[in-house]
């Protein structure tokens, strides 16, 4: 929560949000964390379709409700939700009036999705040139791809990433969350930032494409840089890094370590505490050029020498003399870590009924104008009535009447 009369960095700016699942909500949920109104549009009845992607089940499902699944509110807090049938004309037309004097529009529908009902970039940038609209794709606007759906675990593979996850003699493994999703969520957050700070100079918005496809290749990284100086497809390598040796888990005598070695001097270091100075002098291993190189007979002696004592010590040892380690944690380990609870990474934020609901925090730590956690995920279309009077004043009796005909709800 803000304290006294502290705003967000982005207080005042409105942002439509059309998009559902992740990527989309992501964005949205960052936009408003930094103290956006987000009012996300949904389709009545079901809404979002995260909201049923359980169990686990945060609220269970009402005669008037859906379920709120654990994921749908890992991506909508602090949002207002407006249920509004789009496929008819009069829903449109209120998603346009809401539009008129909004400054962000999000959505990620299949290329030409929104065109049939007005809603295209086109036709809301006729109506509010400042728009900054951003669309969300598996494959981007143009291309011989452009009009095939995307999803995080297909990009994944089609993306080049599950070729580099897992065991060397395993199959192509997916990340355990959905990484493609969550990046372009960021990106696409970075870029609409970058779009309102251009407005303020241009005073126009403009379209912003972000493809799934697009982020996975640009998050490739490295490995991405290492296939472009080489030609030759990086190896999965399990928990192994392809240019930095030794870095990677170990097992130890009661679980495992990551040993997160980053130069030649931590790697003397290392083997000082072993007593292996040998290790540190031998010229197939002196270097992290050679031991990259070398790769193959290093690891199994690094390997037999972790495995002599418990993780407890090692990590102990290896922080005493400035050797990067660290355990590998279950997610009770973590949420106890005392780390985690310095940074107050869960943090409570109240319902419309004034239940507290655990959520994780924002990495972001503003000195200034701080992260906000106003409101736990909304209830589907919580926020109609109250969106419908205060941003488009509407009287009760138009309101009444759109409910009667099940524009909205």
């Amino acid at each position: 929560m803000l304290e006294g009369n502290q705003t967000g960095p982005l207080d005042g700016i409105k942002v439509i949000d059309l998009s559902r699942i992740l990527a989309g909500p992501w964005a949205s949920q960052m936009l408003a964390d930094l103290g956006a109104q987000v009012i996300k549009v949904e389709r009545p009845i079901k809404g979002d379709d995260t909201r049923h992607w359980g169990p686990p089940f945060i609220k269970e499902a009402t005669e008037n409700q859906p379920p709120q699944a654990a994921y749908f509110h890992c991506a909508n807090r602090n949002k207002q939700s407006i249920a509004i049938d789009i496929t008819t004309a009069e829903g449109q037309q209120l998603v346009k009036d809401l539009v008129l004097n909004a400054d962000v529009l999000i959505e990620n529908y299949k290329v030409g999705g929104l065109a049939k009902y007005g809603l295209d970039y086109g036709q809301l940038k006729a109506i509010n040139p400042k728009l900054v609209y951003c669309s969300i794709t598996g494959f981007g606007q143009t291309g011989p791809y452009a009009n095939k759906p995307g999803y995080d675990a297909m990009i994944q593979g089609e993306g080049g990433l599950m070729s580099l996850t897992g065991e060397p003699d395993g199959s192509p493994m997916k990340v355990g969350v959905a990484q493609v999703d969550l990046m372009t969520g960021i990106y696409s957050c970075n870029g609409i930032l970058a779009a309102l700070l251009a407005r303020q100079s241009t005073g126009l918005g403009q379209f912003i494409d972000v493809a799934l496809l697009d982020v996975q290749v640009s998050t490739l990284a490295n490995q991405g840089m290492n296939y472009l100086a080489t030609g030759q497809n990086p190896t999965r390598r399990g928990n192994g890094h392809p240019n930095i040796v030794p870095y990677q888990t170990f097992a130890t005598q009661d679980g495992s370590v990551i040993l997160a070695i980053g130069n030649d001097r931590q790697y003397l270091k290392f083997c000082e505490l072993c007593d292996r100075q040998d290790l540190a002098v031998d010229p197939l291993y002196s270097s992290n050029q050679q031991r990259v190189i070398n790769r193959d007979k290093l690891v199994p002696i690094v390997a037999s020498i972790v495995a002599q004592h418990s993780t407890d010590w090692w990590i102990k040892q290896l922080e005493q003399i400035s050797v990067p380690a660290g355990p590998v944690n279950t997610l009770d380990e973590v949420f106890n870590h005392p780390q985690i609870k310095h940074r107050k990474m869960v943090r409570k934020v109240p319902d419309n009924n004034e239940k507290l609901i655990e959520t994780i925090a924002s990495p972001i730590n503003l000195s200034a104008n701080p992260i906000q956690y106003n409101s736990a995920p909304p209830d589907l279309g919580e926020h109609t009535k109250q969106v419908l009077k205060k941003d488009l004043g509407l009287s009760d009796q138009q309101i009444s009447q759109l409910y009667d005909r099940s524009i909205v709800s």
